[in-house]
C-alpha cells in the first residue's frame, strides 16, 4: 500500500508481496494480512530516519523471511517485530490475538525496556542474553533477528556516522558470525559486506577497484573454465550443474588485511561449483577435475567426511588453470548445495509450521553452551566478549583419540579442548598429549592434531587459576570459575580481600576501618550484591573483575570518601549572637575562629541559599539549603543545635567549585566540545571523568570553578548548546 509524507508518495511493498503470499496453500495470508492491518496502524505515525513510513521496515523484513522460505509464523512474526517494542500494544495483546507461539517471537526479537541498566555494555549483554534464551526456545527468533538487522544495514546511510560504525561492529562481532553458525550464507555475506562498506570505506572502495579492473578477465576466465569442466563431467555423470562465484569483499578483507596478504596471493577469488546427484559423484567429479589441472597442495578440505559445525558439506580443492591462474572448485550433492545457501532455514518444516526443534538439538548445541557461559557470568563486558570469541568464523577442528571430532576458535589451547570435551575432563587434567607427545598447557592446538588429556582422580585436584590467563573460550573459563565458585568459597572469599586491597594500594585508595567497610559495602551493593562475602567470592574466583570497576570506584572515592590531609581544630561557640565573616566569603552566624569547608555532596557557590553543619572534631560544612543531606525542617532533625545559619558575604568575591553531570549522545568529539567550550568561557576544569552508559548515551562528570549562581547558570547555557547535550545535572540535586 502507499503513503504520502511532505508530498512523497512512498510504497510499502506489502501488495506485491501479498500476491506472491497467497499464491502458497501452506501461508495463512488472513492471518498475515491481519498482522500487517495492526502493525500498519501502530507503526502509522512513525517514520525511519529517512523520512520513509516506518512500516516500511517491517514488511522489508518479512519479505527477506518469504525469500528464504521460512514459514507463517515467521512472516507475522517479522510484521509485528516492532510493535511491542515501538508502540503502546503489549506482548499479552499479541498473545491474545495471534497465539502464544508467535507471542514468543516478538518477545524474542524485542529489545529489553525499562531495566536500570547503567552501561551500554550492560544494555548489549543483557539484550544478547535475551536473545539466546529466546533462541534456544526457538531457533526462529535468530533468524528474524538476521533478517532484521540485514534489513537496517542496507538503510544504515540515514544513521549518524558514529552509529554506522557502532552497528556495523555490532554485526560484525556478533551478527554475522551467528548467520555463519546457522549456515545461512547469503546473509552472512551481505552483513560482513555492508559492516566493512562503513567501517574502513577506504579498504572497501580499494577491493572494489581491483575487482573491477579484474571483472571483465574474470568473466572470461570463468566462462572458459566453466565450459572445460562441463567437456569433462557431462558425459560421466547426469544432472550436473557447474555454477561460478568471486570472493565477497569482507573475504578479501581479512586476507588483505587482517592476515596480510597480498590481492595477488589469494587463491580463491574465483571459484566454480559443481553441483552433482550424489555422494559417489562428488569424489569422482573430484576425481576428475584433479586430473584436468595441477592441484595446489595442501588446499584440499574434505568438509564432506567432516562437515562443519553448522551441518556444511562439500569438498574443496585449489587447482591452478592451464594459464596459471589459481582457482577454487567447490564440489557437492544438491541437498548439501540447499544446506549451504540457507543453513538451518533449509531444514524448517515451513510446509507444516513446525520447528522440528528435536532434529535440531545437536546443530543449536552451541547456543546452549553460550547460555551456559552467560549464567556464570556477573561483568556483562565479558559476556559480549565470550560470545564474539566463541562465535568465531575461524575454527579449527581436532580429534580425540577414538577419532571423535571437536571444533574449536583457532587459538585455542589443550585446556579448551579438555573443557569442550567435559568439565569434569577439564578439571581433572594434568596435562595432554599431541599426536603422542607431552605438550605444554599453552599449546595452541591446530586443525587435524590428535590429542589426548591425562587426568588424575587425586583428591582436592582441580584447575589453576592461571588457567583463567590461558584458556581462550568463554566455556572454559566460565567451567573454571564454576569450579572455583563451588568448590573454594572461603579461599575465593580470602582472594577477593587480597585482590581488592591490593587495586585499593595501587590506586591510593586510603580509608580507616569503619569508612572501609561502608565503602566496600557501596561497591558490593552496586554490583547487585546484598552480602560482602559472595562480593568478595566473586572477585576471588574472577567472575567480578576489580581492574575494569577501578574507574568508577577512584571517582566515587575522590568526591565523596577521600580523607583532608589536615586535622581541623574544633569549631568555638561563640557566647554572643556576634556573627563572623570567613575567607571563603561565608557568614556564619554565632560562630567565631572556625575553620569552614564546603560539602563535597552538593558544592554550594555564592548567591545560593546555604547552611553549615557542626562537624566534631572537624571543624563546620557549608551545604546548599536544598541538599539532599539537609532536613527540610531542621527544627525536626536528630540534632538540630549542629544546623547553623549562614549566608553568602555579597562584598566578598570568591571561587568555587561546582560539580556536573553532562548527559549526552555518545560521539566522538563530545568530551572535547565540552573542553573546548570551558575554554572558550575561561571556566577552569578541575576534574573530568567520561563514561559510555545505556543505549549509545554518555556521562561526563566534572569539576569546575565559578563565581556566582549566575555565572553557574551561565557555563551550563553554553554547555546546553553542544550537539547531542540533552539533561545537566548538579551533584547533590
Amino acid at each position: 500500500m502507499s503513503d504520502t509524507v511532505n508530498n512523497i508518495e512512498y510504497d510499502d511493498g506489502f501488495e506485491e508481496f501479498f500476491e506472491k503470499v497467497k499464491s502458497i496453500p501452506q501461508y495463512d495470508y488472513e492471518k498475515i494480512e491481519k498482522a500487517y492491518i495492526l502493525a500498519r496502524d501502530a507503526h502509522k505515525n512513525q517514520r525511519r530516519r529517512s523520512g520513509e513510513p516506518y512500516i516500511m521496515h517491517p514488511v522489508a523484513v518479512a519479505k527477506i523471511l518469504f525469500k528464504f522460505g521460512m514459514d507463517n509464523e515467521c512472516i507475522i512474526g517479522a510484521l509485528l517485530h516492532d510493535v511491542v517494542e515501538d508502540t503502546e500494544y503489549d506482548i499479552e495483546y499479541i498473545k491474545n490475538e495471534f497465539g502464544a507461539e508467535i507471542a514468543l517471537l516478538v518477545d524474542g526479537v524485542t529489545k529489553l525496556g525499562q531495566i536500570p541498566l547503567s552501561t551500554r555494555e550492560e544494555v548489549q549483554a543483557e539484550n544478547i542474553r535475551k536473545m539466546f534464551i529466546a533462541m534456544n526456545e526457538d531457533i526462529r527468533v535468530i533468524i528474524i533477528k538476521l533478517c532484521d538487522r540485514l534489513h537496517n544495514m542496507r538503510t544504515l546511510e540515514h544513521m549518524p556516522e558514529y552509529k554506522q560504525r557502532e552497528k556495523s561492529l555490532e554485526t560484525l562481532e556478533i551478527y554475522a558470525p551467528i548467520a555463519h553458525r546457522l549456515g545461512i550464507r547469503p546473509i552472512k555475506e551481505e552483513l560482513e559486506d555492508l559492516a566493512i562498506f562503513y567501517l574502513d570505506p577506504i579498504a572497501y572502495k580499494e577491493i572494489e577497484k581491483n575487482l573491477s579492473m579484474k571483472k571483465e578477465l574474470g568473466e572470461k576466465f570463468l566462462s572458459e573454465i566453466k565450459q572445460q569442466i562441463s567437456d569433462k563431467i557431462t558425459p560421466a555423470m547426469d544432472n550436473v550443474q557447474i555454477y561460478s562465484r568471486v570472493k565477497s569483499v569482507h573475504g578479501i578483507f581479512r586476507k588483505v588485511y587482517i592476515k596480510g596478504k597480498n590481492f595477488e596471493q589469494i587463491f580463491d577469488i574465483y571459484a566454480v561449483r559443481i553441483i552433482v546427484d550424489s555422494m559417489i559423484d562428488c569424489y569422482n567429479a573430484l576425481g576428475i577435475v584433479h586430473d584436468m589441472f595441477k592441484p595446489i597442495p595442501g588446499r584440499f578440505k574434505d568438509y564432506i567426511s567432516m562437515p562443519k559445525p553448522n551441518n556444511y558439506q562439500s569438498l574443496h580443492t585449489t587447482v591452478l588453470s592451464p594459464s596459471g591462474i589459481p582457482f577454487e572448485i567447490q564440489i557437492r550433492t544438491w541437498e548439501m548445495h540447499r544446506i549451504a545457501e540457507f543453513g538451518i532455514a533449509a531444514h524448517w518444516k515451513y510446509k507444516l509450521g513446525k520447528g522440528g526443534k528435536d532434529s535440531m538439538d545437536n546443530r543449536l548445541e552451541w547456543v546452549h553452551r553460550i547460555l551456559e557461559v552467560g549464567n556464570e557470568t556477573e561483568m556483562p563486558e565479558e559476556l559480549v566478549a565470550n560470545i564474539k570469541g566463541d562465535l568465531s568464523i575461524d575454527e579449527i577442528y581436532v580429534f580425540t583419540p577414538r577419532g571423535d571430532v571437536k571444533p574449536l576458535p583457532k587459538g585455542a589451547t589443550v585446556i579448551d579442548f579438555a573443557y569442550a570435551i567435559h568439565s569434569a575432563v577439564g578439571n581433572k587434567m594434568v596435562g595432554a598429549k599431541v599426536n603422542g607427545k607431552i605438550v605444554n598447557l599453552d599449546y595452541k592446538v591446530k586443525t587435524g592434531e590428535i590429542v589426548e588429556i591425562l587426568t588424575s582422580n587425586q583428591q582436592g585436584k582441580g584447575p589453576s587459576r592461571d588457567w583463567l590467563n590461558i584458556v581462550t573460550t568463554g566455556e572454559s573459563r566460565s567451567k573454571i570459575r564454576a569450579w572455583f565458585k563451588k568448590e573454594k568459597r572461603d579461599e575465593n572469599i580470602v582472594q577477593g580481600k587480597a585482590e581488592i586491597e591490593r587495586e585499593f594500594r595501587r590506586n591510593f585508595i586510603r580509608l580507616d576501618n569503619e569508612q572501609y567497610a561502608q565503602f566496600i559495602k557501596k561497591i558490593a551493593e552496586r554490583q547487585h550484591f546484598a552480602e560482602l562475602d559472595d562480593f568478595y567470592a566473586a572477585v576471588g574466583y574472577g567472575g567480578i573483575q576489580i581492574t575494569r570497576l577501578m574507574p568508577g570506584i577512584k571517582d566515587e572515592y575522590n568526591r565523596n570518601w577521600k580523607p583532608k590531609d589536615i586535622v581541623p581544630p574544633k569549631p568555638v561557640i561563640s557566647s554572643d549572637d556576634s556573627s563572623s565573616k570567613n575567607t571563603n566569603g561565608v557568614v556564619v552566624e554565632g560562630i567565631d575562629n572556625c575553620l569552614i569547608k564546603m560539602a563535597r555532596c552538593c558544592s554550594p557557590i555564592p548567591g545560593e541559599p546555604i547552611i553549615g553543619f557542626i562537624n566534631r572534631g572537624t571543624g563546620l560544612t557549608i551545604h546548599r539549603r536544598d541538599c539532599v543531606n539537609v532536613p527540610v525542617d531542621v527544627a525536626l532533625s536528630p540534632e538540630p543545635d549542629r544546623w547553623i545559619k549562614a549566608h553568602w558575604d555579597s562584598s566578598v568575591k570568591v571561587e568555587a567549585r561546582s560539580t556536573i553531570d553532562v548527559y549526552a549522545i555518545d560521539r566522538d568529539g563530545v568530551v572535547l566540545d565540552i573542553t573546548t567550550k570551558m575554554a572558550t568561557a575561561h571556566v577552569k576544569i578541575y576534574s573530568i571523568n567520561a563514561r559510555p552508559i545505556n543505549d549509545g548515551n554518555c556521562l561526563t562528570t566534572m569539576t569546575i570553578s565559578v563565581n556566582s549562581k549566575e555565572h553557574l547558570e551561565a557555563v551550563l547555557k553554553l554547555i546546553r548548546k553542544i550537539d547531542g547535550v540533552y539533561h545537566i545535572e548538579r551533584s547533590g540535586s
